[in-house]
């Protein structure tokens, strides 16, 4: 949650306004990323179930026909020294929401050529070749898909990690200082406009209190009103005229 630091004025509400609504979006934003990653990763996954179950499977049958061929052929020891090892593996990346994922190939044919000679040999040996060669181009693309779910889950948590913290620190912060700075500004027009009232109460009072003055003066130097005021006295007689005693 935001302090109570911020000066609350119109510009600093302005800028919450601003910050609050660029949250806001990337929070928006960060959500729509981590369901994109995440139905990579779930598809990733099944790739990943399905290919080791493969593998499985062809390492099962390359086995079962390597034993066959060790069974008919004898130990084929001399004709596995004579396939050449291939080291050839490119790496390349593509991107998934800024995520970047690996793409693994081998650097030789899918239909390899055999090696060693036709004499001498069988086709059990011909499958198991067939199928070690099936095997490690398939192991080649679950490294890649495995490497990428990692990537994928890594990239997953961050994202999971900033978007709560829009949600539930920053997002909630910036709210609650644009409440305070508009409820501060909001008192304090309050207060100026009662301040206002109050200054033109105290000029209309002392507004009127000059037109009673101005009004007075102006009825005390009226020819009229100055000679009933002069005349008066005389009528009336003084009030503190002396008393006239009576004559024993």
């Amino acid at each position: 949650m935001q302090n109570q630091n911020v000066t609350p004025t119109k510009g600093n509400l302005m800028n919450v306004k601003k910050s609050l609504q660029l949250a806001r979006m990337g929070f928006d934003l960060l959500d729509r990323k981590r369901n994109i990653l995440t139905r990579e990763l779930m598809s990733l996954i099944d790739q990943a179930k399905t290919l080791s179950s493969q593998i499985s499977d062809t390492y099962g049958r390359a086995y079962f026909a390597l034993q066959r061929a060790n069974i008919s052929m004898g130990l084929i020891e001399d004709v596995a020294k004579s396939i050449p090892i291939e080291e050839g593996l490119d790496i390349q990346y593509r991107s998934v929401m800024g995520v970047e994922l690996p793409t693994v190939r081998l650097d030789a044919p899918e239909e390899p050529a055999f090696s060693y000679g036709f004499s001498g040999t069988n086709s059990q040996l011909d499958k198991a070749y067939l199928s070690f060669h099936q095997v490690k181009r398939m192991t080649a693309r679950l490294a890649e898909v495995e490497n990428s779910i990692f990537r994928l889950a890594t990239a997953i948590r961050k994202t999971q990690s900033r978007a709560n913290a829009l949600k539930n620190i920053i997002i909630p912060g910036f709210e609650y200082s644009s409440r305070f700075i508009t409820g501060a500004l909001e008192e304090k027009e309050r207060e100026e406009f009662s301040r206002l009232k109050v200054i033109k109460s105290q000029k209309l009072k002392k507004q009127e209190e000059e037109e009673i003055f101005e009004e007075i003066e102006a009825l005390r130097a009226d020819p009229v009103i100055r000679e009933d005021l002069d005349r008066s006295p005389r009528e009336d007689g003084p009030e503190d005229a002396p008393r006239e005693e009576p004559e024993a």
